[in-house]
């Protein structure tokens, strides 16, 4: 009888395994993107308008791959992105942390996670906590407290959400809470998906959409997804004083996560924040928003002398992230990678995303000539013209002139 070899080659197999593995819901919550899915395609496709210029003798025998980001040693340029409730392993956020710790690189976990922050940190101390502008001040200096008292290395605020809804494609049917009604409905998606429910069945548990870092009290009841998706909805939108006033709260480490425009990294900046990710929220929010690698450039060139420059969005290979740092980033946050080796085959997937990205980069580093991915720099690439887009700028260069 064939059985299929556990690792995969490719996040892209990945991938695949995911989908055929994750009841057909669950996995269309992983692809997500709005309205037409423009901006995640373009998250991914832009990088293969980037064109690699290799050397053919004299390459460095040996390359190093390690940096920093906040302060924090890292093996590779590569961090985990925050995502929300990981329905799609039982062992959910503490896997991912644990293949991260054990890949030497720094795990982000949401405020909407499936875990309790308690647990991810004791499974990664070089954990970032992510906060969205969600609820009363109060709240919110409750949840940075218990991060901090939990051992959290720095805070992520992630504030570029418009609540955009409606995919042409439709949108998967989540239910609030598995209760009978629900399990029920859901069951015919569980019984064609059974090594999926067998995980969650020999784990002792169900799925849960529970957000336990939203408790108003440790090991107290939790809020479900989608209660905490309400207080998000309905609470004021946040001012640049709040971004200040919320760094100022922290008083650690901080990386705003959302950036595209080069006014709105300037502001970052004079608001007092350490680090910043280029990320237009996987394409998750205002459809036809640029990919982040085109919009990485502009805003590097901008702070990056001042703070340190992530980006975030459709990495997939190793290549990748070399075109990242030689566009001006620090290093690359996965989201959907990582989750898709999560799904795949638990941490061991995880922690196979994590060395396929390594070994990419690796052969980028090795086939440019390089030693080290300091080195990596705009002339190892043929960018062509008009790839790149300078939002937030006085220059309309993109836009036709009006009439």
């Amino acid at each position: 009888m064939w059985t299929q070899n556990p690792w995969f080659e490719t996040v892209l197999e990945a991938q695949r395994r995911a989908k055929r593995r994750l009841p057909p819901s669950v996995y269309a919550a992983l692809i997500a993107g709005s309205e037409r899915g423009h901006t995640p395609q373009d998250n991914t496709d832009a990088f293969a308008e980037i064109e690699f210029a290799p050397h053919v003798a004299g390459h460095a025998p040996q390359r190093d791959l390690s940096t920093t980001v906040l302060g924090i040693p890292i093996s590779m340029p590569v961090l985990i992105s925050p995502t929300g409730v990981q329905a799609v392993h039982p062992d959910g956020e503490v896997a991912v942390a644990r293949a991260a710790a054990k890949r030497g690189t720094i795990m982000g976990l949401s405020s909407f996670a499936s875990k309790p922050v308690e647990d991810v940190v004791a499974a990664n101390p070089n954990t970032f906590f992510q906060l969205y502008w969600t609820g009363s001040r109060e709240t919110i200096i409750q949840r940075i407290d218990r991060a901090r008292a939990a051992g959290a290395k720095a805070l992520i605020a992630t504030l570029d959400w418009s609540f955009s809804i409606g995919r042409d494609w439709g949108s998967p049917v989540i239910p609030d809470r598995l209760n009978l009604k629900a399990m029920v409905e859901f069951a015919p998606q569980a019984v064609i998906r059974p090594k999926w429910l067998w995980s969650y069945v020999s784990h002792g548990m169900l799925p849960d959409l529970q957000v336990p870092n939203l408790a108003p009290a440790i090991g107290g009841p939790a809020p479900t997804f989608f209660e905490a998706y309400g207080e998000w909805q309905q609470t004021p939108p946040p001012t640049w004083e709040d971004v200040a006033w919320l760094r100022e709260q922290w008083g650690g480490p901080f990386l705003l996560k959302g950036v595209t425009r080069v006014d709105d990294a300037k502001r970052a900046v004079d608001a007092g924040v350490d680090a910043i990710s280029v990320s237009n929220h996987g394409g998750n929010n205002l459809d036809t928003t640029p990919a982040t690698i085109r919009c990485l450039p502009a805003v590097a060139e901008a702070v990056g002398e001042q703070i340190e420059v992530l980006l975030d969005g459709g990495v997939r290979r190793g290549g990748d992230v070399a075109k990242a740092l030689a566009l001006g980033a620090r290093a690359v946050m996965i989201g959907r990678a990582y989750l898709w080796g999560l799904a795949a085959n638990g941490q061991k997937g995880v922690e196979n995303v994590l060395d396929l990205l390594r070994m990419g980069l690796d052969s980028a580093v090795l086939g440019l000539g390089h030693g080290s991915i300091h080195e990596l720099s705009h002339d190892d690439f043929y960018v062509p013209d008009g790839f790149e887009r300078a939002l937030g700028t006085a220059a309309r260069q993109d836009l036709a002139p009006r009439s």
